[in-house]
C-alpha cells in the first residue's frame, strides 16, 4: 500500500518559505541548501498539477492557487500540533516559550505584574516580551502573541477582547499651582497641553473626554508635542511640563507617589480597549492557550 501523505514534507518546506520570505531564509531556518527546497517546491508544484509561486532573481510571491494552498496547509499543520499538545499535555504542567509584543504604555505599566503572577501559576512557560509601538508582522517576525490598541483592521487575524481602559486627565501639582486647574473643557485651551502625535498618520492624537454625559474627541494644542513614544508625555506631565491624557492604569501609581493629580474628573468616562491577537492558521499552544485564559481573567 502506498504511502498517501509522503508528500507532506514538501508541502512543511513550502510553508516554511512563505513564513521566512525567501527559499534562502528557509534553507538556513531548516538547516539546509536552497537547492533542495527549490527541488521540494518544484516536486510539489508537479504533485498539485498548479503553480504555487512566482519566482524571480529578486523576490517570490504566491499565485491566487499559492495563497489558498498556503491557507489549508497551515489549517491542516495546526490540526497535528493541537493533537499532539493533547497528548502530550494529559497529565502534565503546562510548558513551552511565548513570543509575545506589546506597545510601551500596557508592557510598561500593566503587563509586569501580570506576568509576575502568570510565572507564578505557570512555572514551566517562558515569556519572552517585546516592547514596541510598531505593529508587529506575527507570521513573518514569529511572533505567538501581540496586544494592540483599538480595533483590528486585519481580518486574518483573531483577537481576543482583554479591557477596556479607562482614561483621565492628569497634571503635576507643581504645574496646578503656577498655572491654576482647568474646570472645563473650554478651559484647556489656556493651558499647557501635551500632544501625541501619532507615527501612523502623523496627526495629532485626540482627547477622548465626556461633556454632560456626551461624548467630546478635543484636539490638544501645546508647544510641546511627543511623537513616537507615549510614554513621553507622561514624563513630561510629571516633570510639571502640562497637562496630558493617559490611563487609568499609568496614572494611579503616579498619583499615589504625588507625582501627577488627577483633574477635572466629570469629564472621564471614555475608555480604549486593548486586545491579545494572534494568527489563526498557525495555532495555539497550550501555553499560549493559558497566557490569553489568564489575561483575559486578570483583567477582564
Amino acid at each position: 500500500m502506498s504511502r498517501r501523505f509522503a508528500h507532506l514534507s514538501d508541502v512543511e518546506i513550502f510553508v516554511t518559505i512563505i513564513e521566512k520570505g525567501s527559499i534562502t531564509a528557509a534553507a538556513i531556518a531548516l538547516a539546509t541548501t536552497a537547492s533542495v527546497l527549490s527541488r521540494a517546491l518544484t516536486r510539489l508544484e508537479t504533485r498539485l498539477g498548479v503553480q504555487l509561486m512566482r519566482r524571480t532573481t529578486r523576490q517570490l510571491s504566491l499565485t491566487q492557487a499559492g495563497r489558498h494552498y498556503y491557507e489549508q496547509a497551515c489549517s491542516a499543520f495546526s490540526v497535528f500540533e493541537r493533537a499532539e499538545r493533547d497528548i502530550q499535555g494529559r497529565g502534565a504542567e503546562t510548558v513551552g516559550h511565548i513570543r509575545l509584543s506589546a506597545p510601551t504604555t500596557y508592557a510598561h505599566y500593566r503587563l509586569p505584574a501580570l506576568l509576575q503572577q502568570f510565572a507564578a501559576q505557570y512555572p514551566g512557560v517562558t515569556v519572552e516580551l517585546n516592547i514596541t509601538n510598531r505593529n508587529v508582522d506575527l507570521v513573518a517576525e514569529g511572533y505567538d502573541l501581540a496586544i494592540r490598541l483599538g480595533t483590528l483592521p486585519d481580518s486574518r487575524l483573531v483577537a481576543r477582547k482583554l479591557e477596556d481602559a479607562p482614561l483621565c486627565l492628569v497634571a503635576a501639582p507643581a504645574y496646578l499651582q503656577q498655572h491654576g486647574e482647568p474646570q472645563h473643557i473650554s478651559d484647556l485651551a489656556h493651558h499647557r497641553c501635551l500632544p501625541f502625535i501619532m507615527p501612523s498618520s502623523g496627526r495629532i492624537a485626540s482627547w477622548s473626554l465626556n461633556d454632560n454625559a456626551q461624548p467630546v474627541e478635543w484636539t490638544p494644542k501645546g508647544q510641546i508635542q511627543v511623537s513616537d513614544d507615549i510614554l513621553g508625555v507622561i514624563s513630561l506631565a510629571a516633570s510639571g511640563a502640562g497637562i496630558c491624557q493617559t490611563y487609568d492604569f499609568i496614572a494611579r501609581p503616579l498619583m499615589a507617589g504625588g507625582l501627577l493629580r488627577e483633574i477635572m474628573r466629570h469629564t472621564r468616562g471614555r475608555t480604549r480597549p486593548f486586545s491579545l491577537i494572534y494568527a489563526p492558521h498557525k495555532g495555539l499552544s497550550s501555553a499560549c492557550e493559558a497566557l490569553i485564559r489568564f489575561m483575559q481573567q486578570a483583567t477582564g
